[in-house]
């Protein structure tokens, strides 16, 4: 079993950059993938971005070069960077991790094993 917090959301102008973490326990996140998804009111859970068990990463289109996924392994702890916010990043930021095999090549919210509650990202113009 694997417990994961968010932390980190709040309030950023147009342009600005939060850091969001998502602390896990009951297990290291040695050999899992770690991901982050996001959902908008209104709207379905869409892919954010992940980081492989190898440490390699892959994003979506939306975020690519503005968003940047990050662990500690040592704190169990995988980061979220965020920056030049739009408005339209505005959601609930949810961390997920997959553990079942094979960990890699899978960006579904299905293909996810656990979820933290989330955490409020708002970015005003």
């Amino acid at each position: 079993q694997v417990q994961l917090e968010e932390s980190g959301g709040g309030v950023a102008q147009t342009g600005g950059s939060l850091r969001l973490s998502c602390a896990a326990s009951g297990r290291t996140l040695s050999g899992t993938a770690m991901a982050w998804f996001r959902q908008a009111p209104g709207k379905e859970r869409e892919f954010v971005g992940i980081r492989w068990s190898g440490g390699s990463t892959i994003y979506a289109a939306s975020v690519k070069g503005r968003f940047t996924i990050s662990a500690d392994t040592a704190k169990n702890t995988v980061y979220l960077q965020m920056n030049s916010l739009a408005v339209e990043d505005t959601a609930v930021y949810y961390c997920a991790v997959r553990t079942r095999r094979p960990v890699a090549g899978v960006i579904t919210p299905d293909g996810m094993d656990y979820w933290g509650k989330g955490t409020l990202v708002t970015v005003s113009s």
